[in-house]
């Protein structure tokens, strides 16, 4: 019987090795009695700062579990180890066609997860192999010439392979080790499987993707850059393939649709050709940048703490009068703002991070929830003209060559003023940011603020800047799937991921594919399929 113990604390100078004498001590064991301790999460206290705590969670075997057990039946923090085993692999009786649309994270897992059974898969991307597509994104962000088909939100990984690459979420599920243990083999730091708030980093991400193609291609899997899903071809039954460029039809069983919350000709596609959907909620606002000491300071008490990069934080705030909640989003640790273009003539920003949080700033999201009553009609595809809206005005107040509209935080509130410097590149023009977002995202943002003051007191500094704007929190609609993950218009057409509405970051998306991909396998199975 494994045992695990969590809450043992150490300061940030002692090493794990004082963990074996600590586990003892809490216990009242003598160490020898002590075997195969493991850590299994790793997180940070600084509650209570200047005072830091290193706070960890270990299983465990003893010579004597049972009778520890009874000893200690009054300890919270101690129990038995939950065992873990992954998910069944339903290994196909014949093989069928699947073609995944995007390669992203769901997309990724989910053909993964299908040329495991034996299913005959085809992976098509719109962009380019990641290689290709940093040049493509470098070369946008310092000449400004945007590739609609190969940049921040299009090409292998998805919009993640930009980014702080966080491996952290709220949802529970079975799935999510077999997730990170994939990512491990594939080249991610084996310290995510432990860390409270896993992440891997852009640097990091662009190195993975390349050993998880090769892993696909090891399992049979065609896959097709530069190719854009065009069209469904339907049959008697539902889905009989896809259409790509040049009328070209991809003939398949099961479609999955993985195209991410960008791609939003392919939603047009879709929504003409009577796929059901939904618009729904997301979020809009502004990026801020502080100087990544000041956060530390702010966080920690102190400006660095040794052995972890660069302090995090998370904000929320809802509004009393209305519900609307107002908080921080992706936050980016001694990171970077970035133009997440993808479309000619507007403008979006996100955050991007390298594994060692080295930066001299830090940044992060600062957003207002939008609900479809916000948009300017009922149409499932309004969300997306909001969207539009707002970031052609962002395009236009940066100047029209995509430097990104900023202005200083203490100015944007009207109480102040300070110095206007950014990371974002091609670079930033100054702007009044409250002429680029809802009146109400302005009241919104307005009223959080001194509140986040409140819970991290220097927040609101000269030193912080912000930048217009971020629009791509989450997808604007839904494609409706049923219980057996299938759309409900349309058979055989499998909608997963952030971009279908069903998910949301990195390991959300991954677990959202890997699911349907057995939702799938169940149906085949079952259906004695063989085409």
């Amino acid at each position: 019987m494994t045992l695990r113990l969590s809450q043992i604390t150490l300061a940030p100078e002692e090493d794990e090795a004082c963990l074996l004498e600590r586990v003892a001590r809490l216990l009242n064991l003598p160490p020898r009695r002590i075997g195969s301790l493991k850590v299994v999460r790793r997180g940070i206290d600084a509650r209570r700062k200047p005072k830091i705590l290193q706070v960890f969670t270990v299983d465990f075997e003893c010579d004597d579990e049972a009778e520890l057990l009874r000893r200690e039946r009054g300890n919270a923090r101690l129990g038995t180890a939950p065992a873990w085993c992954p998910p069944d692999l339903i290994r196909c009786r014949r093989p069928f066609r699947a073609l995944v649309a995007g390669m992203g994270p769901s997309g990724l897992f989910c053909a993964w997860r299908l040329a495991q059974a034996g299913a005959r898969v085809v992976l098509i991307e719109r962009g380019r192999p990641v290689a290709e597509r940093v040049r493509d994104v470098e070369a946008f962000w310092r000449d400004g010439a945007l590739d609609a088909e190969s940049n921040v939100q299009f090409g292998e990984g998805g919009a993640g392979t930009f980014s702080d690459g966080k491996l952290s979420t709220r949802i529970g599920s079975p799935w999510i080790p077999l997730v990170l243990q994939t990512l491990v083999a594939c080249g991610a730091p084996e310290d995510i499987l432990i860390q409270a708030k896993p992440h891997v980093g852009t640097d990091r991400l662009r190195a993975l993707l390349v050993r998880f193609r090769r892993l696909l291609g090891d399992l049979g899997v065609e896959i097709r850059f530069r190719t854009r899903l065009d069209g469904l071809v339907t049959g008697k039954g539902g889905i009989a393939g896809g259409l790509v460029g040049g009328g070209e039809e991809i003939p398949c069983r099961a479609l999955v649709l993985a195209c991410g919350h960008s791609a939003r000709d392919t939603c047009r596609m879709l929504y003409e050709a009577g796929v059901a959907m939904e618009s729904k909620a997301f979020a809009i606002g502004l990026r801020v940048e502080h100087p990544a000491l000041l956060i530390n300071n702010i966080q920690w008490g102190q400006p660095s703490l040794p052995g972890y990069p660069a302090a995090d934080y998370r904000l929320s705030h809802n509004d009393p009068r209305n519900g609307r909640g107002t908080y921080s989003f992706c936050m980016c640790p001694g990171g970077e703002v970035i133009s997440a273009c993808s479309e000619p003539g507007r403008m979006v920003v996100n955050g991007m991070s390298r594994r060692d949080r080295a930066g001299t700033f830090s940044n992060s999201a600062l957003v207002v929830a939008v609900k479809p009553m916000d948009f300017p009609s009922s149409h499932p595809l309004a969300g997306i003209d909001f969207q539009r809206h707002w970031e052609e005005r962002a395009f236009r107040a940066g100047g029209g060559d995509y430097r990104a509209p900023a202005q200083n935080l203490l100015a944007f509130l009207g109480i102040g003023d300070g110095p206007l410097r950014s990371t974002v590149r091609p670079g930033w023009r100054e702007a009044d940011l409250r002429t680029l977002l809802p009146h109400f995202a302005v009241e919104e943002l307005t009223g959080a603020l001194p509140c986040f003051e409140r819970s991290l007191p220097g927040f609101l500094s000269r030193e912080a800047v912000l930048i217009g704007v971020e629009s791509r929190t989450s997808a604007p609609l839904r494609i409706l799937r049923g219980e057996d993950g299938a759309s409900l218009s349309h058979p055989g057409l499998y909608p997963v991921g952030e971009g279908a509405g069903h998910a949301g970051g990195i390991i959300s998306a991954a677990v959202d594919g890997l699911k349907t991909a057995d939702l799938i396998l169940t149906k085949m199975k079952g259906s004695g399929i063989d085409s």
